[in-house]
């Protein structure tokens, strides 16, 4: 699309004209006051609206969102149901933080979809000063922000989204938190599905098809592929200057979607952001009554290492009990509905053990037809190279050179053998995927000996 350019804006109702480096350092500053702690007094979108309107550009408002474009018009393109889906949003992000919706009412921001970079400055609404960043995809400061046109609908959709998140905390929150955090959070927020064309947030997407190009999830199994998968513990301590790679965007996703959705981590997490979000936060997670960082830390590896799309937190949960070493031949019962499960006994470091598994459970179905299977599973699917349904045994192997921690299976099937890794407890599950558990049904018996 062509710049146009113009040296001074236009005249509205007889009005002195303003000269356009004027108002760029009007904007300019209402940008320095709301990103120094002003962003909660009341703001009125009015203004940015008619500099849009006499520039020519594109205004399509909701009640929560003013969105100015300068991208032209197409049928279907979706930008008019922007708002829409923006105010189906917020309701979400206030109970997230146990608020009312309704105390929100006359909450309000104006972002700026960008095609054309000049266009917007020469209209006053990119101030030219380096206050706003050249932004490879958004910015955000208080009750305003940019983002780039996308060519995909869906992941526009979800970066409007993350900047308005940010808004959001801004100036609803006055949150400044460690870059983990105000990323994190804004992913966990943005992240959703259309359901007839409403917003249904997914803070764990069930099928890439939910969020195309978003590529989180799919990014965090690259890494654990090169066994290069973050700790929580890198996480929490990552700096502002990568805080824009892929990577970190999916592990700060990732660690705030485990503390928030795990049942062991989420009561003190949500204790802790509904306390003052400020530069603090991390060490006043840590303090929180109820929160165990090694634990939370523990349970993020496991994460990392079984994450997939519809990924179940509840039934994905483990176990960690160090059981009582297995002295006698001993018996565990394994849920299909569940994922890696402790057998309640401890194995030693090199020796041989035998399993023998019993029973049939049901995997759900493909149409109308019910999948049924035994412990050496059935080939209608595959999970992970192995079919769905058999019978998976491992132990938890901590960190080692050239390795992340990792579920080490040993052994599958009706009458696996196994020699174990580490002194530690064996863990049991049924193989499927983690977001197709919950329609699993039924388990196996499983007998654990030791060789003689």
């Amino acid at each position: 699309m062509a710049s146009h350019r113009s040296t001074l804006l236009p005249r509205a109702g007889g009005a002195t004209p303003i000269s356009r480096r004027a108002a760029c350092r009007a904007v300019a500053a209402l940008v320095l006051l709301e990103a120094a702690g002003r962003a909660a007094e009341p703001f009125d979108p009015a203004p940015l609206a008619a500099l849009a309107r006499r520039a020519g550009l594109r205004v399509v408002a909701g009640r929560h969102l003013t969105l100015v474009t300068d991208v032209a018009a197409r049928d279907g393109d979706g930008i008019d149901e922007l708002p829409r889906v923006f105010d189906d949003a917020v309701p979400a992000w206030c109970r997230h933080f146990g608020l009312v919706p309704e105390s929100l009412a006359g909450w309000h921001v104006c972002g700026c979809l960008v095609e054309d970079r000049e266009r917007f400055r020469n209209a006053g609404l990119l101030p030219p000063d380096g206050s706003v960043p050249d932004f490879v995809n958004g910015f955000s400061a208080g009750h305003r922000f940019w983002l780039a046109e996308q060519t995909n609908p869906a992941y526009r959709r979800h970066l409007l989204l993350h900047e308005g998140v940010h808004s959001f905390m801004a100036t609803v929150r006055e949150a400044s938190t460690p870059p983990w955090y105000t990323e994190g959070i804004a992913e966990l927020l943005a992240t959703h599905r259309l359901v007839d064309g409403r917003f249904e947030p997914t803070p764990i997407p069930a099928r890439a098809a939910d969020v195309e190009q978003l590529g989180r999830i799919d990014a965090l199994r690259r890494l654990r592929g090169t066994a290069s998968q973050p700790s929580l513990s890198e996480v929490v301590a990552l700096p502002p200057a990568l805080h824009a790679e892929i990577p970190a965007y999916a592990a700060a996703w990732a660690a705030v979607a485990l503390l928030s959705g795990h049942p062991r981590h989420a009561g003190a997490f949500v204790r802790a952001e509904r306390g003052a979000l400020d530069g603090e936060f991390t060490a006043r997670l840590i303090a929180t009554a109820g929160f165990d960082a090694r634990s939370a830390g523990r349970d993020f590896d496991a994460f990392l290492d079984d994450l997939d799309y519809g990924y179940d937190l509840p039934r994905m949960a483990i176990d960690w009990t160090a059981g009582p070493p297995l002295a006698a031949p001993a018996r565990a019962t394994v849920a299909a509905d569940r994922g890696w499960q402790n057998a309640g006994v401890s194995l030693a470091a090199g020796r041989g053990y035998r399993l023998r598994a019993t029973g049939r459970c049901r995997l759900g179905s493909a149409g109308t037809t019910v999948l049924e299977s035994e412990s050496d599973g059935i080939s209608f699917d595959w999970y992970r190279g192995r079919p769905i349904g058999r019978l998976l045994a491992a132990q938890w192997r901590a960190v080692e050179a050239g390795r992340r921690p990792t579920f080490e299976v040993l052994a599958t099937g009706a009458g696996g053998e196994l020699r174990a890794a580490v002194d530690g407890p064996l863990f049991l599950r049924v193989n499927d995927a983690p977001g197709a558990l919950a329609d699993n049904r039924g388990g196996y018996d499983v007998e654990i000996a030791a060789d003689r």
